[in-house]
């Protein structure tokens, strides 16, 4: 079971729990909740009615933690630690451990991905999300949005490249199969000519080419080519 579905799991049988108890009894379900070592999300159970009704009550604090859990940090514990409960050890590990995570750094697999030593940086193929805090959703679509919009247009460009190439293949397999035509009649006008003229072959042949060397001048320069100085000639 990976990570996300060990997630899934103990999300719903903590929110079973804390629907069955209320008031005092919820404490110990949000420490076992806040303690355990695969859990790393809170919003389902800070959603849950009975743990919603602490609020104001002389049992609030177990809200105030677990909302600790699901947005704050280490430095937020210990700043607010003269009006919230000691912390377990299991608690302070899981804490240091989501301050790790929101600081984007690696910890027993919360984040994965490879560490670049040519580049000094660490580069992460995934990570256990943190719970939102109200009010970061919308910002949250939007960058999503935008780099959806980046992605697409990306595409865009790499298509456009691409049959740019196929057509720059297309012209060049055209261009190489008209000089290889313009051989083979060389070669069968240089058999003629010969037999007929009584020339030899090899003069001929190079006659032919010369002609074949000013086309293919004549052709570069009408289409801008690069070419330049006074046409080749064969010895």
């Amino acid at each position: 079971m990976d990570i996300e579905q060990k997630q899934a799991v103990l999300i719903d049988r903590f929110v079973k729990q804390a629907s069955a108890q209320k008031g005092t009894a919820l404490g110990s379900v949000i420490v076992e909740a806040t303690s355990h070592p695969s859990l790393f999300a809170f919003s389902e159970i800070l959603a849950v009615p009975t743990v919603t009704e602490l609020e104001g009550t002389e049992n609030s604090v177990y809200l105030e933690v677990l909302r600790l859990f699901a947005h704050g940090t280490w430095s937020d514990y210990k700043n607010n630690s003269g009006s919230l409960p000691q912390l377990v050890p299991d608690q302070v590990l899981k804490l240091k451990q989501l301050t790790v995570l929101t600081l984007a750094e690696t910890n027993k697999g919360i984040v994965r991905g490879k560490l670049d030593q040519l580049r000094r940086c660490f580069e992460i193929h995934f990570a256990a999300g943190r719970d939102l805090r109200p009010g970061q959703l919308g910002s949250m679509i939007q960058t999503l949005s935008n780099w959806l919009e980046t992605s697409d247009n990306l595409l865009i460009s790499i298509q456009e490249k691409i049959k740019w190439a196929d057509a720059m293949s297309e012209l060049d397999k055209k261009h190489r199969k008209e000089v290889e035509d313009r051989v083979e009649e060389v070669k069968k006008s240089i058999t003629a000519k010969g037999v007929m003229v009584g020339k030899s072959p090899l003069i001929l042949a190079k006659m032919h080419m010369q002609k074949i060397l000013e086309l293919n001048w004549l052709r570069c320069k009408k289409k801008g080519g690069g070419l330049t100085g006074s046409i080749y000639s064969l010895p």
